[in-house]
């Protein structure tokens, strides 16, 4: 199997800014919209709890993390800046996190 792949790990947010909750089945589609596009993803349903600041308002985010390895390409790269877009104007986010990095498959 070819070492050229990279993994990209979106981290979702489990509620708005402002406090709502996200519906659950907006994240099921944000995964699934993941599975359609790359065949699979792995949905860690376990919650990651970050703090941030903007200006003077400091946020509190429960997040769950949607992970896909795939072929290292800027054909999906695009396709991951657009998920991103996407999703960060649909859950009203300030940002979305997005990692990427290489990885080798054995």
């Amino acid at each position: 199997m070819s070492s050229n792949w990279r993994r990209f790990e979106v981290m979702l947010p489990l509620r708005f800014n402002d406090g709502r909750e996200v519906p659950g089945e907006w994240l099921a589609e944000a995964v699934l919209e993941v599975v359609e596009k790359f065949g699979a993803a792995s949905y860690e349903t376990q919650k990651v709890e970050g703090h941030w600041r903007q200006g003077a308002v400091t946020y509190r985010d429960e997040l769950v993390r949607v992970v896909v390895d795939v072929p290292d390409s800027e054909d999906n790269r695009g396709w991951v800046r657009e998920f991103k877009a996407r999703w960060k104007a649909k859950l009203e986010q300030l940002e979305l996190w997005v990692v990427s990095y290489q990885i080798d498959v054995e």
